[in-house]
């Protein structure tokens, strides 16, 4: 039999969770009880915005647990940073086991809201809760909606198993509207980023050039983001070829890891564009990246937001994106940066050599940037959570005297 899911604390954790006190930055003091739910094995876009939201809940004082996979990358970061955890087994068929364990779990230790970060995360969070006197809330980040005869299917996963659907994007919240979710349950809540309180140095931007190995006079192009298919590594690559004459000093950092790192197609462009292209790997400072570029690409083919237009924006840095899913609600063409017609290496080849050739624009398209990017930082974006979290809760039905599975808004410790 799979092992039973445990629950995953310290004693600094629990005493810092359960402090119903009013603490720095928090906007009431009857903080909530609330349970994340996460089942992505890899730690992505969605994972860490699950986490700076954590972060910002626990400065307001909240009690929060983060429902995840077992041996996780979410559950070693969610560990490391001292949040409670309940794991999920990996080897559990549709999570069935998992779900009446986080089942019970729920009935010992009820919580205000269920809030599920990704599509299986919403199912598990439904399933384990049904009939249950609880607020669910799911995230979609993704851009991706089901065909058109299959539609049906979205309205039903959503519409009828949770309370609240956060789109991180217009693009998001409209396609939602065509699958048949009411207007009323859908809230736009852009991913949060952090904004750094100052631009990087000279010095700064000198050390992390030649980090990468980039001479002053090479204009140094970068993205960060999952190789998939939909991130357009192989747009950037191509546009690269194309500049091969035009712009040869023009270099190409690519930072980021998955599947289509392996492409044979992708690296054999890679192979031919030598050491103008460097592969990053994973990056863990992205402060130390942005700073050694003169421009971020986002030739994406999909994109539900675009949180690293947003973070390299942040830095000071114009970027050019593809006119995809929630990137134009980013990127402002002609002023913060290029908006260019998706998957046309030609396209993104043109904005790289209109960028080059303009430095005085790209410092000034750079600033505007940055203001921008304050429009989308982590406080706003759990401000605007814990908001629709009260709201949901303000507008339940009243709860039955004496009902176990209802907390009072009070919060409390037990279990967590």
């Amino acid at each position: 039999m799979t092992a039973k899911p445990e629950l995953r604390m310290t004693a600094r954790t629990q005493h810092a969770s359960s402090n119903p006190q009013r603490v720095s930055g928090m906007t009431s003091s009857r903080p909530l009880r609330i349970a994340h739910v996460d089942i992505g094995q890899s730690l992505r876009g969605g994972q860490r915005q699950l986490l700076n939201l954590a972060r910002g809940l626990r400065e307001r004082g909240y009690c929060q647990i983060v429902v995840c996979r077992e041996e996780s990358d979410l559950e070693a970061c969610a560990r490391e940073e001292r949040f409670p955890t309940f794991p999920l087994p990996g080897q559990d068929l549709f999570h069935l086991y998992g779900v009446l364990q986080l089942r019970q779990m729920l009935r010992a230790a009820p919580c205000h809201v269920l809030h599920a970060h990704d599509g299986h995360g919403q199912t598990v969070s439904w399933m384990a809760s049904v009939g249950l006197r609880v607020r669910r809330i799911a995230s979609r980040r993704v851009a991706f909606l089901p065909s058109e005869g299959q539609r049906w299917t979205y309205s039903l996963k959503y519409a009828h198993t949770c309370h609240a659907v956060i789109a991180v994007s217009d693009f998001i919240r409209q396609g939602a509207i065509r699958c048949g979710l009411p207007e009323s349950m859908i809230e736009v809540i852009p991913d949060g980023i952090e904004v750094p309180p100052e631009l990087p140095s000279l010095g700064t931007r000198a050390k992390a050039r030649a980090r990468w190995g980039a001479a002053e006079d090479e204009f140094l192009i970068g993205h960060l983001g999952a190789f998939t298919h939909e991130k357009g590594q192989d747009v950037a690559l191509q546009a690269l070829q194309i500049l091969k004459e035009s712009l040869p000093q023009t270099r190409l950092l690519l930072a980021g890891d998955g599947p289509t790192l392996n492409d044979p197609e992708i690296a054999r462009r890679y192979a031919a564009l030598g050491e103008r292209v460097r592969l990053c790997g994973t990056i863990e400072d992205p402060g130390e990246f942005f700073a050694a570029l003169d421009l971020f690409v986002m030739p994406s083919k999909s994109e539900g937001l675009g949180s690293s237009a947003l973070m390299a924006m942040s830095y000071g840095l114009p970027v050019v994106a593809s006119r995809v899913g929630g990137l134009p609600e980013v990127v402002e063409d002609g002023r913060t940066g290029w908006l260019i017609e998706p998957g046309s290496p030609a396209a993104l080849a043109e904005a790289i050599l209109a960028a080059a050739s303009d430095r005085a624009r790209l410092q000034q398209w750079g600033l505007s940037g940055r203001e921008r990017a304050r429009l989308f930082t982590i406080d706003i974006m759990v401000q605007r959570t814990e908001a629709l979290y009260r709201r949901l809760l303000a507008e339940s039905l009243p709860r039955e005297e004496g009902d176990a599975h209802s907390p009072p808004l009070s919060g409390g410790d037990k279990g967590w």
